[in-house]
């Protein structure tokens, strides 16, 4: 396993989480609990169903941790698994979370999936998601998981990677990637020069 101790590591990222709050002005509370891994010694899909060490967030500053798609909740965690050394595909062992926002975001995804997947097994045509980060990559995966009918795989190449879905044993199929969404900023100035 590779958090050695759960005791000392929930220490550290409970030492974090008190900084964070006297130094960066956050009010937040905040309950650490450790567990064994779903399967512990079993194979790593399984194991990765769930975290060792669950940090469930509450407070008024719950609010700004959540918004702009949880953000901040991604990042604590990611300084979480960086303080405990953890390697990068091992984050999954180190999970925050707040006013129920996972549990929310991943019935999201589970719809998204599920209208993806009719998509694809009407269509015959493979369909891209937009580039996420590998957390979200790896949550859509588990989301098809349950759907017959369509498999994933993931493309492309750093920030642009992407969760491609294809109809069932048709993984050979070109998929077109996802076109990236023009950032604002870029269109304000267009818009200035008309």
């Amino acid at each position: 396993m590779p958090i050695d101790d759960l005791q000392q590591a929930a220490q550290k990222i409970a030492g974090f989480l008190s900084t964070l709050n006297k130094l960066g002005g956050m009010r937040l509370k905040y309950r650490i609990s450790a567990a064994e891994p779903a399967g512990a010694g079993a194979s790593d899909s399984a194991s990765e169903d769930r975290a060792v060490l669950n940090v469930e967030l509450a407070g008024p500053d719950v609010p700004l941790v959540t918004q702009h798609n949880g953000e901040l909740l991604r990042a604590l965690e990611t300084v979480a698994a960086q303080m405990l050394r953890l390697d990068q595909r091992e984050g999954y062992l180190v999970s925050f979370d707040a006013g129920n926002f996972k549990a929310l975001q991943l019935a999201e995804l589970k719809q998204r999936a599920e209208i993806a997947a009719d998509k694809v097994i009407r269509s015959g045509v493979p369909y891209a998601f937009p580039p996420t980060n590998s957390r979200e990559r790896r949550l859509l995966h588990m989301a098809f998981r349950d759907i017959e009918g369509v498999e994933t795989a993931s493309s492309g190449e750093g920030q642009d990677r992407f969760l491609a879905v294809y109809p069932a044993g048709k993984t050979n199929l070109p998929v077109t990637p996802p076109v990236k969404p023009r950032s604002f900023e870029r269109d304000d100035r267009r818009d200035r020069r008309r």
